[in-house]
């Protein structure tokens, strides 16, 4: 049987995964069936998870072990964990497709993001590599992202707030174009390191430029081979930067059981190409590479073929948007009012103050209001 909830504190806003002891009601957690499927759930004093098959009491769940194995009413054995940062960011409400974890995971590597950086991040998205970036760069670092769109922002605050458990004092979310709302925000040379993750990240790098460090980094997530080259290029041609250095990562997962060792079947194979160069100090003549002669060169109509409008935006329905913005602020309140020990508040009440949340620097506030549920 599960300890009382009366002793038990309230989740504290540290965020899912980097709590230790006993599940508190408010807490989400993540709960593996008998078949392998995943469902998460956040803990509220009498309520119940109900399945096809039977019911699992929250009770039963709160004041047990992160790791704890519980037994359904039908029979069936339910492993309960704590939800990892990977599992938030692919099952949390999306206005925009999300940064995968192994792109994460290679952004925070090879920009070599640190304890105490000051960070640039444009644009924002659903806030998936948001919530990677501030692990990254600790309570010390600073956080500024950028976002064209107020609706993607709001999706983005919500999910921060509902992993965090509160909007981070050192993250700020500007509604606007980078290229130009980026000067505005920071002093030329105090940036450490800029993440781009947009369409045409080439028509920012003027004002990148004159915000990064010398030393400073710049790392772009891009789609496609054209936009790769492109954006390339154009690090090459401002002069402002050290050869870029182009990749992509690709996982494999395996199969093992005895000796049935192979590769399986699927894989995640390409999900956007990553580009680094270093910031070289003002008025640094970068030395050329020598090497064999190749077929360089390119014409205007053959950049024109390249440019945003051709390659095509995918835009994201209003209605789909909405959705997600309500799903990601019924989450980031669920954290912010979180039930007492009691169990006598409801963690799903709605909230007459805005506490906790990330002012959009054009937006005055979150463009999503409270509704609806996600489990």
């Amino acid at each position: 049987m599960s300890e009382p909830t009366a002793d038990l504190p309230a989740a504290p806003g540290t965020g899912p995964g980097a709590f230790r002891g006993p599940f508190r009601p408010g807490e989400r957690v993540q709960l593996t069936g008998p078949k392998g499927r995943l469902n998460t759930i956040t803990l509220k004093p009498g309520a119940s998870f109900h399945t096809h098959r039977g019911v699992l009491a929250h009770d039963e769940l709160i004041g047990r072990d992160d790791g704890s194995v519980l037994t359904a009413s039908n029979g069936d054995e339910y492993l309960a964990l704590r939800p990892l940062l990977n599992d938030f960011v692919m099952s949390m409400p999306r206005g925009a497709a999300i940064v995968y974890p192994k792109d994460a995971a290679q952004i925070v590597a090879f920009a070599d993001i640190f304890p105490g950086a000051t960070v640039v991040e444009a644009g924002v998205g659903s806030g998936a590599l948001s919530l990677w970036l501030l692990r990254a760069i600790g309570n010390e670092g600073r956080l500024l992202s950028f976002e064209r769109r107020e609706d993607f922002a709001a999706v983005a605050e919500g999910n921060v707030t509902a992993f965090m458990g509160e909007a981070p004092d050192n993250w700020s979310i500007t509604v606007g174009d980078l290229a130009e709302a980026l000067p505005a925000t920071v002093s030329p040379g105090s940036v450490d390191r800029v993440v781009l993750d947009m369409l045409a990240p080439w028509e920012c790098l003027d004002a990148v430029s004159d915000a990064l460090a010398p030393g400073g980094l710049v790392i772009c997530y891009v789609a496609t081979v054209t936009q790769l080259s492109r954006v390339v290029e154009a690090m090459r041609a401002s002069g402002d930067y050290t050869h870029p250095e182009p990749f992509e990562t690709l996982i494999r997962g395996w199969h093992v059981e005895g000796l049935a060792v192979r590769p399986d079947h699927r894989m995640v194979g390409h999900t956007g190409f990553l580009v680094t160069a270093r910031r070289l100090a003002p008025g640094t003549v970068l030395p050329q590479l020598k090497r064999r002669a190749s077929k360089t060169e390119f014409s205007e109509e053959d950049v024109e073929l390249w440019t945003p409008g051709a390659l095509g935006e995918r835009d994201v329905s209003d209605k789909r948007l909405r959705k997600a913005a309500r799903e990601a602020q019924r989450l980031a309140e669920r954290r912010r009012h979180i039930p007492s020990g009691e169990g006598d508040s409801d963690p799903d009440a709605e909230a007459e103050s805005g506490g906790g949340h990330i002012p959009l620097a054009t937006a005055g506030g979150s463009a999503a209001d409270e509704t609806g549920t996600v489990e």
